[in-house]
């Protein structure tokens, strides 16, 4: 199926420069939407949110299970 998006002059100005020669626009937006979705999962990943260090690990670790 094939459908029409409007785009203003400079932001179609903008997604041709991620273009190579002959591409069309759905396979440029097709990979940066690949590479925005690896971005994601990078962050995702990398994300220090709800983490606390090895050494508070440790020191927690050693709390609960005391020689």
């Amino acid at each position: 199926m094939i459908t029409t998006i409007q785009l203003n002059k400079e932001t179609k100005d903008k997604l041709s420069s991620f273009g190579m020669k002959g591409e069309s626009y759905d396979t440029i937006l097709r990979r940066i939407y690949a590479l925005a979705v690896k971005e994601q999962l990078r962050n995702f990943l990398m994300s220090d949110e709800g983490f606390i260090p090895i050494e508070d690990a440790i020191k927690e670790a050693d709390k609960k299970w005391s020689k």
